[in-house]
């Protein structure tokens, strides 16, 4: 079963990394630790910190607005780039994309 989920979801990234304009992805785990990566080592660990602690601050923003709320995706813009944030049970998917294309 585990190794249909693990297709499934690399045919995901995939997909989702042929999409114009996206820059990027990483995968991070429960721990923080990025599992997978389209991006060079340094980028990646920076973002993975950042893009996680936002995420869990954010999360916990939510739930204090609605306790039987959820942060369920979160996306932020910035001159550059655009930054997709999925929380997924123990996972994060981060997407990079150029907000122009």
């Amino acid at each position: 079963m585990a190794g249909i989920e693990c297709t499934e979801v690399e045919e995901t990234l995939k997909r989702i990394e042929a999409h114009k304009g996206v820059i990027g992805t990483i995968v991070v785990n429960a721990e923080g630790i990025p599992i997978r990566t389209t991006l060079d080592n340094s980028t990646t660990i920076q973002y993975a910190g950042l893009f996680r602690q936002l995420t869990m601050m954010a999360r916990s923003t939510v739930r204090d607005i609605d306790p039987q709320n959820d942060l369920i995706f979160l996306r932020v813009r910035s001159k550059k780039h655009e930054f997709l944030i999925a929380p997924e049970n123990d996972f994060l998917l981060i997407v990079i994309q150029n907000p122009c294309e």
